[in-house]
């Protein structure tokens, strides 16, 4: 093709149209891989924050843990005790407990 190309027109036009397709296809290939760095920067950022995030969670998670067990031993404290705190235990369970539905109903009204 490009010897009847050069039949035609000359060699020198087509080496020179050859030249600036090359250099057009130079440019969009430039141009993409430009926009494959800036995605690839944007992910390795974004793997960072989530990184962070996790990390957060994590310590969050360990002090909910503390607090949790601590509460557990004062409870198991509690329960073991006289025949007074026992009562208490039990007002304080069915108030949990009303508290739950209570949340639970307004919960479900306001989705309505």
């Amino acid at each position: 093709l490009a010897d009847s190309i050069c039949a035609f027109t000359g060699h020198g036009s087509v080496d020179d149209m050859l030249d600036a397709e090359n250099k057009r296809l130079a440019e969009n290939l430039a141009t993409k891989v430009s926009r494959l760095k800036s995605l690839a920067y944007d992910i390795d950022r974004e793997a960072d924050d989530q990184n962070e995030y996790l990390d957060n969670m994590d310590s969050n998670f360990l002090s909910a843990t503390g607090l949790l067990t601590g509460s557990v031993k004062r409870f198991s404290t509690m329960v073991r005790s006289g025949r007074d705190n026992r009562r208490i235990l039990c007002y304080v369970s069915v108030g949990l407990v009303l508290v739950f539905f209570l949340l639970y109903y307004l919960v479900s009204r306001v989705q309505r």
